[in-house]
């Protein structure tokens, strides 16, 4: 049975840092392309990173470049988030998305959903002084 669990969300201060999890079972991350998607209140779920079946495929919002890093790690089949700088307008309910095997080795348009297979259930941040 395919699973994701994301965690790691909270209540932080401008400036502050993150680092969300998500715990992915059912299948095995080696050949996967992984991503994070938020949605904030009142608005369409966007993309924020991609991290394609190849390293060197990474694509990320605008306006996160700089502030965030996607990584996986295929010995404990997790992705993670790691959000630094965080701005008031990072506040969201955060998902992580996997596609399995996808054909292509590399990320697609960062906003593109139909490129993901299977979600994770969402974990809240809060950017708040």
């Amino acid at each position: 049975q395919v699973k994701l669990v994301d965690s790691g969300g909270g209540l932080v201060q401008p400036g502050e840092s993150l680092r969300l999890s998500c715990a992915v079972s059912g299948f095995t991350l080696d050949y996967a392309r992984v991503g994070w998607f938020r949605q904030a209140p009142g608005k369409e779920r966007e993309g924020v990173a991609c991290l394609g079946r190849s390293f060197m495929s990474q694509e990320y919002l605008d306006s996160v470049k700089g502030r965030f890093v996607i990584s996986r790690d295929k010995a404990t089949n997790m992705v993670y988030l790691l959000m630094t700088e965080l701005k008031p307008e990072d506040t969201a309910v955060y998902y992580c998305a996997v596609h399995r095997k996808p054909v292509s080795a590399v990320c697609g348009l960062i906003t593109e959903e139909g490129q993901f297979e299977y979600w994770g259930q969402g974990t809240q941040v809060t950017v708040s002084s």
